[in-house]
């Protein structure tokens, strides 16, 4: 049986929402999304968890969240900085933006080396869908997956959103589409794309899975996105990139995963109100303890 990491990309300032958002309290006695992930994880039998993170924020990090993880699973920290660059390569003077989520999994390399999980640290994925993928990795699986969201059930309430919308072919993925302002309507779900949406389309909400092979390919594909945008101050090295190139090439195949579980996230400051009824929701109907971590 391999053990599993979930490695939690939670290095974002969330320019549009002002402020830390990882560490906003969501949960009736202060817990954060990130706080049921861990929860999740260890209950689909996750044995450790790596934060990405910046170094400035370690400190109150570690006292508002990963303390109280103690006993319960192994946690280790990596760092994403805007110098951590290949040999050859310095960071052009004036840029403040951090090099994309490719570069953010590359700076926890030496932390892991079995399978492991990445999720954004700001989204809610629901317990089944770390227990999908732990199952398939538990099992032996050494290829790369993706869990796939359904379409209606990640939606927002306040307006339109982007999603990444897949198309599958024999269980493998095939290719992922970002689609923007998809929208519920009366008549289904409108999009800025002319095609018919029933709102039962798989759709990438970021959580996917790996060997630790990636980041052989990353430390390779990172020195040519730093030969061609390396100069610019606003480029992003980003894995759904670097998965399609993998894909498209024929180097990889990614095993999709389904989730019956619904996505929720905290975009914008309206959204944390509905994030919390949702979590008290869950809390009501047995899914999780009044208090996580006691």
């Amino acid at each position: 049986m391999n053990n599993i990491t979930l490695l939690i990309m939670a290095a974002g300032m969330g320019s549009r929402y002002g402020g830390l958002k990882q560490l906003d309290a969501v949960g009736p006695n202060g817990e954060t999304i990130i706080d049921y992930s861990v929860y999740d994880a260890v209950e689909a039998g996750f044995s450790k968890v790596v934060f990405i993170i910046r170094r400035e924020f370690e400190k109150e990090f570690k006292e508002r969240i990963s303390d109280k993880y103690a006993g319960k699973i192994q946690v280790e920290f990596a760092f994403q900085e805007l110098q951590a660059l290949p040999y050859g390569f310095t960071c052009p003077e004036g840029r403040e933006k951090p090099w994309g989520t490719g570069h953010a999994i590359l700076s926890a390399f030496d932390l892991i080396s079995g399978p492991f999980v990445v999720i954004n640290g700001d989204d809610y994925y629901g317990r089944e869908s770390f227990k999908v993928v732990s199952d398939y990795y538990r099992e032996g699986a050494d290829q790369f997956s993706m869990v796939a969201f359904q379409l209606d059930k990640t939606l927002s309430i306040f307006g339109g959103v982007t999603r990444g919308l897949c198309t599958v072919k024999e269980g493998k993925l095939d290719t992922v589409i970002e689609t923007e302002n998809l929208q519920k309507t009366e008549n289904g779900i409108s999009s800025d794309r002319d095609i018919g949406l029933d709102g039962t389309e798989p759709v990438s909400m970021n959580m996917w899975g790996f060997t630790p092979v990636l980041f052989d390919y990353l430390k390779d594909m990172f020195v040519e996105f730093l030969n061609e945008y390396g100069t610019e101050l606003k480029s992003e090295f980003l894995i759904p990139s670097v998965i399609n190139d993998l894909i498209q090439s024929g180097r990889e195949q990614v095993h999709v995963l389904r989730s019956n579980s619904s996505w929720f996230g905290v975009t914008y400051k309206e959204d944390k109100p509905y994030v919390m009824g949702e979590i008290q929701k869950l809390i009501n109907a047995g899914a999780y303890p009044l208090k996580l971590f006691e």
